[in-house]
């Protein structure tokens, strides 16, 4: 695909629109398509950003030739199928978090990149934000020495979002924790253990089956002498939305602020630093360094509730975008490909039913382990 702009189609206009105008600046990128199944929604953001193919069909979206890939942000439920369709209509895909909700279905997809040798891409926000690229800085530039321990959490009230929602189990929705503790150590998680704990409303548990108020997780990584756990709590906790990672390393640890807004920490030994998190924009195109700190949702009655509980998710947005673009220009696996974003997806799914056991070891699957 050198020296071809990327035709990019972004289906789900709540969330996705953040990303049209980051497509529509990427020197590499055409904003070519959006797709939404309400008219009025979709006229809306098609007149806004003056963008003319308008599907409210994904079908027929995915009949048209001109097309090269597709971002996907529609409800969790709706990932893995639709990713599926796309790559065996040979488009390929950057999709949002989680990449399915069972694990046969990350299977699937997996299997449907092998088949067509087409590029897939979970666009997880956490592991391009400002905080996790801050500190694989300094692990890369080796002032962490030995990583020796990972934690991660991710709280956050549901309350008032879409009615898929409510009850969900907690690490069904993981990859905001699971993603960065194995992508700073460019790992794979080989098993895990995971206990519930707490108890949610009963007209929550009905949906799902899940009365865990908090499921937390321990992860074995594979060929590796580390573990890391993972918290994750959606209802009936009482907690002010934190998205967040530690790394202990034998020269200097990191910690995440426990209060948002707040400076983390870097601990040398007995000396604990609180250090600003530096923006990193630099690495980006300049034509879209403008979206690591501003975006669509910028006005303070025009905020999606994830772009604002998750601070802008730590200016990710234009790294996402430019690493699956990028991969695609250079012909290359992006990062998370196919299988790492099944093992990350997989750990939260098997995790939950580690915790429905009472903590049971679960392997994960080995298509989420080999090669493609």
């Amino acid at each position: 695909m050198k020296n071809k702009q990327i035709n990019v189609a972004i289906v789900g206009l709540g969330f996705g629109a953040e990303f049209i105008p980051i497509y529509q600046r990427h020197p590499d990128a055409n904003m070519y398509a959006i797709c939404q199944r309400d008219h009025t929604k979709l006229h809306q953001v098609g007149d806004a950003f003056g963008i003319e193919k308008r599907y409210t069909d994904y079908k027929e979206l995915l009949r048209d030739p001109e097309i090269d890939a597709v971002h996907i942000n529609t409800p969790i439920q709706n990932h893995a199928d639709q990713s599926i369709k796309a790559l065996r209509a040979g488009k390929h895909v950057a999709c949002t978090v989680p990449m399915a909700t069972t694990v046969e279905e990350c299977r699937q997809i997996v299997e449907a990149v092998n088949e067509t040798g087409l590029t897939y891409m979970m666009m997880e926000t956490v592991i391009y934000s400002r905080e996790f690229l801050f500190v694989k800085e300094l692990y890369e530039n080796g002032e962490l020495g030995k990583l020796q321990f990972l934690r991660a959490s991710h709280q956050q009230e549901m309350a008032g979002w879409p009615g898929y929602w409510e009850g969900l189990p907690p690490m069904h929705y993981a990859t905001h924790c699971v993603g960065p503790v194995l992508a700073i150590a460019k790992a794979y998680a080989e098993y895990v253990s995971c206990f519930g704990s707490g108890r949610i409303d009963e007209n929550l548990i009905s949906k799902y089956g899940s009365p865990f108020a908090i499921e937390s997780c321990h992860i074995k990584f594979k060929n590796s002498d580390l573990s890391a756990e993972v918290t994750r709590s959606l209802f009936n906790t009482a907690r002010q939305y934190r998205e967040s990672f530690d790394v202990y390393g034998s020269k200097k640890s990191f910690e995440w602020t426990l209060i948002e807004h707040e400076p983390s920490v870097i601990h040398t030994g007995e000396v604990p630093k609180k250090v600003t998190i530096p923006d990193y924009a630099h690495l980006l195109p300049q034509e879209i360094q403008g979206f690591t700190t501003g975006g669509v949702y910028d006005a303070d009655d025009n905020q999606h509730l994830s772009f604002l509980q998750g601070s802008g998710h730590g200016g990710s947005h234009p790294h996402l975008v430019h690493e699956f673009i990028s991969a695609l220009i250079d012909k290359r696996q992006p990062f998370p490909n196919a299988r790492q974003s099944a093992n990350i997806t997989c750990v939260g799914i098997l995790a939950h039913e580690s915790a429905m056991t009472g903590g049971e070891k679960i392997n994960l699957p080995e298509f989420t382990l080999s090669n493609i």
